[in-house]
């Protein structure tokens, strides 16, 4: 399998992770930043949260490892919590803005 391909393996799965308190899972709602596969499968994910204090940010964060880990050609997954760039509501996908009632 390509790096590409576990890549788009990567944003599908990741199209299953949802905040509990947000209806849109959280590729859509431009959480995650940075998706890095090294050749040997590592994956290091850069991903943000909608608020810093978010009281699910650990359940978030092991389902995004968790999910992650259980592809194909991944043989493990880092998630790193940045909040630079700040996150806002710009940065969801049309159909996540549509779903909020933002469009």
């Amino acid at each position: 399998m390509t790096k590409f391909e576990i890549e788009e393996k990567i944003v599908s799965m990741l199209k299953t992770v949802f905040d509990p308190e947000i209806p849109v899972n959280v590729y859509d709602l431009g959480l995650i930043y940075k998706i890095d596969v090294s050749e040997q499968g590592e994956t290091s994910i850069d991903m943000t949260l909608t608020a810093p204090n978010c009281p699910a940010a650990d359940f978030i964060m092991e389902d995004v490892r968790q999910k992650v880990e259980s592809i194909d050609g991944v043989t493990s997954a880092t998630v790193n919590l940045v909040f630079e760039p700040e996150w806002d509501k710009e940065m969801m996908s049309e159909e996540a803005k549509l779903e909020l009632g933002f469009l």
